[in-house]
């Protein structure tokens, strides 16, 4: 069975919205405008990509990933490996032809059907909705959060408010930076 990480840059209040500049969001770019840059807060992130062997993304991350990802060499590794895009409005005719191997899923069951195939990690990016709806059907095997010392109000959650049962979490590997930043990874407890 493979393992689900989500990984998110999310801020105190829990807000995931915006954090690179995507138009639309009143803190867009969040993530460089208020915090020192360090490098090795952001150590995770390399490790990610060579870590995870497939990533997955919601149809809004998939459209502005593919636009601008493929020619990054900060994410060169990515480019290679298969990517699965949960999307019930999507056609292979508006996936884009530079970014390597990619799959629509159409529900969640498609998403724990891919869990139950061979390989490693599956990696999730950006896709607050996607986020909130695997969190919610119990398909998230691990969090990789990076916490950034800021309160932005309103925003897209990592978390849903849905009244559910209690999802414990063990963690597993934290650091605090000068900057601010917090790593916390946590497993979810099964």
């Amino acid at each position: 069975m493979r393992t689900l990480i989500s990984s998110a840059f999310i801020s105190l209040d829990g807000v995931v919205e915006g954090p690179g500049g995507e138009p639309g969001y009143r803190n867009s770019g969040w993530t460089f405008k208020d915090v020192e840059f360090l490098p090795e807060a952001f150590e995770i992130k390399g490790r990610e990509q060579k870590e995870a062997t497939a990533m997955l993304l919601g149809r809004t991350s998939y459209e502005a990933f593919s636009q601008v990802w493929p020619g990054m060499e900060d994410f060169a590794d990515y480019k290679l490996m298969p990517k699965y895009v949960v999307s019930t409005t999507l056609g292979d005719g508006d996936l884009v032809p530079d970014w390597g191997e990619t799959t629509i899923l159409r529900s969640l069951e498609d998403v724990a059907a891919l869990k139950e195939t061979e390989g490693g990690p599956v990696i999730v990016h950006g896709s607050a909705t996607l986020n909130r709806n695997l969190s919610d059907a119990g398909l998230v095997d691990r969090y990789h959060l990076l916490v950034f010392p800021l309160l932005l109000g309103a925003g897209k959650r990592l978390f849903s408010t849905t009244d559910k049962d209690t999802q414990k979490l063990k963690l597993v590997e934290h650091e605090t930076y000068a900057n601010g930043l917090q790593k916390q990874v946590f497993d979810v407890v099964r």
